[in-house]
C-alpha cells in the first residue's frame, strides 16, 4: 500500500491529527527580534494562537506557534510548521493555495501537502474550516508583511 492510499484511510487521518494535537511540532515561541509574529483569535471557539516565523532571503527558516487551540487548529498549525519550514516563500504560497483549495472542496495536489492532507475532510464541517485555517492565515499574513518589507527596501 503506497503512502497516498494510507491517507485515504479515515483512521490513519484521525491518528495523524491526534498525534499532531497531543505532540505538536515546533511548539513554543522564540520571542526574539529575528522573528515576526502574528496573533489571531477566533470569534466562535477557543482558538487563540500566535505564530512566529523567521524569513530570510526569501526562505522560511523557522515556524513556531503557541496558544490555546482546539484539536484541528493545533494539529493543522503543527503540520503547517513542518511543511513550510525550509521552503522558499514562493514554494510556501503554492502549498498554502493547495491547502486552501482542499478546504474549499476544490482540486488540489495532495502530494505537496504531505501530512496536512489529513485535514482533507474538514471542508465537510463548515464550523471547523476556520479552525483548520487559523495558523495558515497567520503565516500567510507574516509572509505578506515580509514581502512588503522587502519591497520597501528595493524602492
Amino acid at each position: 500500500m503506497g503512502k497516498n492510499s494510507l491517507l485515504n484511510d479515515p483512521m490513519v487521518l484521525r491518528e495523524l491529527i491526534m498525534d499532531h494535537y497531543k505532540y505538536p511540532h515546533n511548539h513554543g515561541l522564540k520571542k526574539c527580534d529575528a522573528y515576526c509574529s502574528c496573533h489571531l483569535a477566533a470569534d466562535s471557539c477557543i482558538d487563540d494562537i500566535t505564530v512566529e516565523t523567521k524569513i530570510e532571503d526569501g526562505k522560511i527558516q523557522d515556524v513556531r506557534f503557541d496558544g490555546e487551540a482546539c484539536t484541528i487548529s493545533t494539529a493543522s498549525t503543527s503540520m503547517l510548521s513542518d511543511l513550510l519550514m525550509g521552503k522558499t516563500v514562493e514554494q510556501a504560497k503554492i502549498i498554502m493555495q493547495n491547502y486552501y483549495d482542499m478546504l474549499d472542496g476544490k482540486e488540489y495536489d495532495e502530494d505537496i501537502l504531505e501530512e496536512a492532507v489529513a485535514m482533507k475532510n474538514v471542508y465537510k464541517q463548515a464550523n471547523r474550516i476556520n479552525c483548520a485555517l487559523i495558523g495558515w492565515r497567520a503565516l500567510n499574513q507574516l509572509i505578506e508583511e515580509s514581502e512588503a518589507k522587502e519591497d520597501g527596501k528595493h524602492e
